[in-house]
């Protein structure tokens, strides 16, 4: 057999295929669901595109506004000044990064989605600022046996937080009566087209850019069905210099691992 000198480079998965484990055809058919598509909403989207997956929907409610754009890839001037939806820019950008992509956005709350559409995907990546919508994405992933892999971000600190059901606990596993008392409350650093909001805090495009390197990273071990996935989270401080794997055990009280 004659090697073209030179061929390897006319792939452009050829570096990823280098790795045993990494199928191309299993990532084409993967359907994610990326919920958030702001800082790390854009970054996971970009490494997914990047890494072969072409099945991707995305939801978000929000609009662009100028403080998004220093972390912000999919993101410029125009689309802040135009107020455009942060779901349908993302998607139109992925689509011209990956022509054959099959890019679907919903300008919704993930709250208001049809019963079957999260459980309609194969793996689910949070990327919001809600507690509400976390709990609301965690526990639909649980009842119906699908992966999420939940990020976030304060400052310099993040973490990402896997969840396999049934063999993990999940993120209400930990939740404590602060959690509780702020439900209802979402987050945000901008503090547009909310009920509620606390003082802006500090945030900047290298945190979210490990944070989201390492939810992508989770994807392609669950897609192939690796074992090596982090149980349950991965905690990142960038002040320290610091990042551990902490694991939360399941918490039999939790309404997602309570039989009755």
């Amino acid at each position: 057999m004659q090697i073209k000198a030179g061929g390897i480079d006319e792939d452009e998965y050829s570096r990823l295929k280098l790795f045993e484990w990494f199928d191309i055809e299993k990532v084409r058919k993967e359907k994610i669901l990326v919920v958030g598509a702001g800082a790390l909403g854009n970054e996971v989207c970009k490494n997914l595109v990047l890494s072969g997956y072409k099945n991707i929907d995305i939801v978000d409610m929000d609009r662009i506004v100028k403080a998004n754009l220093n972390r912000c890839i999919f993101f410029d001037e125009g689309d802040a000044e135009n107020g455009r939806y942060k779901a349908e820019i993302v998607a139109k950008k992925l689509r011209k990064l990956k022509r054959n992509a099959k890019i679907r956005y919903y300008v919704k709350r993930i709250e208001e989605m049809p019963e079957n559409f999260i459980p309609s995907h194969n793996i689910v990546l949070g990327c919001v600022d809600s507690v509400e919508a976390r709990l609301h994405i965690n526990s639909n992933c649980y009842l119906f046996k699908i992966p999420y892999i939940d990020g976030a971000t304060h400052g310099q600190i993040g973490k990402v937080h896997v969840v396999i059901p049934p063999e993990t606990s999940c993120l209400e596993c930990g939740m404590n009566s602060t959690h509780s008392k702020i439900l209802q409350k979402r987050f945000s650093c901008t503090g547009r087209d909310i009920l509620y909001f606390e003082p802006k805090i500090a945030s900047d495009i290298n945190t979210t850019s490990i944070i989201s390197a390492i939810q992508v990273q989770e994807v392609l071990k669950i897609t192939h069905g690796l074992r090596n996935y982090i149980r349950n989270i991965f905690y990142y401080d960038g002040r320290r210099n610091f990042s551990s794997i902490f694991e939360l055990p399941i918490n039999k009280k939790c309404p997602n691992h309570n039989d009755k």
